[in-house]
């Protein structure tokens, strides 16, 4: 293991910060409250617990990423520990959740864009496309040009965006709760056993970042204060989430949706700047989740350095996540699933499991190793009884 010297080239300190704090905070703040109304008061330990291990996970890989300089991305920490069938299984879920999630966004845009603008219909010379199928194009558009951005320095300037996005659409529900005549009158239940499992699923969706972390930590000017970033990027993200769910809990109780944006009061200003922020949100944040993926198929090819390529390669990836998400327009169900069976395998299950396979030899029974097998027990509970009760619940609906 060699120390990393600093270099003058690289993403700084507060812009990794940026970056990492928008790949832990998106699509989750709309769902929190959900999540706390399923489970109950009680779960907001689960909550603080599921941060905390993925903060924990999210340093294991650094360390297996400082053990092989030749180490860049996820993948290749599956391959360090198991080879070329680490490799593959890593890549599968990695890559599998981050596709997921940008197919998500764009659903998220087309469902909200068409709840705003519920009568607008598209018309392409004689093609006439529906309001939702139009709006999911149009914020692919917008999107698209983010997507051929490579630098994390320059994403950090439209991360900034995605940070900015949450915190305004928490001020946005706390206004409403205060002045508009919802108020905080909501007591809720202190323990739903029956919703822990949807929770904890939600739970581990809103802090699974752990794709992408190789990638920013990679661009890092300073790679010995990842670290640090870690701790600050999952400490602001827990009190921004933990703030929307007791917010949000407060205000409805047991009658929340899966949206906590949809059981805004029509016609306030505070839930139109809500729906309007969680809009922008897929905007910053859809270039991060893709780019693993881009270099990924890049790398694969080794067209990295061809800049027209690069560019033709992150088009066809977009335009196949507007098949998807015109194709299976399943917002919830989609999101369930992810974060019951790809998130709680890619933030607890895999990182743990190469970290073992890495330090075998220098691995001793100790405190630590008791907390890395209580934490793959943790992701398998996890993985199995919320990927169970997330197909129950499609079953159920369809």
């Amino acid at each position: 293991m060699e120390p990393h010297v600093p270099s003058k080239r690289g993403t700084t300190f507060f812009k990794t910060c940026f970056n990492g704090v928008n790949a832990l905070a998106g699509l989750g703040i709309l769902s929190i409250p959900y999540a706390l109304s399923q489970g109950g008061w009680l779960s907001l330990i689960l909550l603080f617990a599921t941060a905390v291990i993925c903060c924990y996970t999210g340093l294991l890989l650094q360390r297996c990423m400082d053990s092989n300089v030749l180490v860049k991305t996820y993948p290749d920490i599956g391959g360090l520990a198991f080879g070329r069938k680490g490799r593959l299984i890593v890549a599968t879920f990695m890559y599998l959740e981050l596709y997921l999630v940008a197919i998500e966004f764009l659903i998220l845009e087309g469902d909200n864009l068409e709840k705003l603008f519920p009568y607008t219909k598209f018309h392409i010379g004689t093609m006439k496309i529906g309001g939702k199928q139009g709006f999911v194009l149009l914020a692919a558009l917008i999107i698209l040009p983010t997507t051929w951005l490579r630098s994390l320095t320059m994403l950090a300037y439209v991360s900034l965006g995605g940070v900015l996005a949450c915190l305004i659409v928490v001020a946005s529900v706390l206004w409403s709760g205060v002045d508009d005549g919802v108020g905080f009158h909501e007591r809720g239940v202190l323990l739903k056993w029956s919703g822990v499992p949807t929770a904890v699923s939600l739970f581990a969706f809103c802090f699974s970042g752990h794709a992408v972390f190789p990638t920013i930590y990679t661009a890092m000017r300073d790679r010995t204060m990842f670290s640090r970033v870690l701790f600050l990027c999952f400490g602001l993200c827990f009190l921004n989430y933990g703030l929307m769910a007791i917010l949000g809990y407060l205000m409805y109780g047991q009658s929340l949706k899966s949206q906590v944006t949809l059981n805004l009061p029509v016609g306030k200003l505070s839930s139109k700047i809500a729906i309007y922020t969680t809009l922008i949100n897929p905007f910053t944040k859809y270039a991060l989740v893709v780019m693993p993926i881009a270099n990924a198929v890049e790398d694969w090819f080794q067209v990295s350095k061809n800049r027209l390529i690069s560019i033709l390669i992150r088009t066809i990836l977009v335009v196949s996540t507007v098949v998807l998400a015109l194709t299976v327009p399943f917002f919830g169900y989609v999101m369930a699933l992810t974060g019951s069976f790809l998130s709680s395998t890619a933030t607890m299950l895999l990182p743990c499991a190469c970290y073992l396979k890495v330090f075998k030899n220098s691995l001793r029974w100790g405190f630590e190793l008791v907390i890395i097998l209580a934490v793959m027990l943790s992701g398998l509970a996890i993985a199995i009884m919320g990927t169970y009760s997330s197909l129950e619940q499609i079953i159920l609906n369809l």
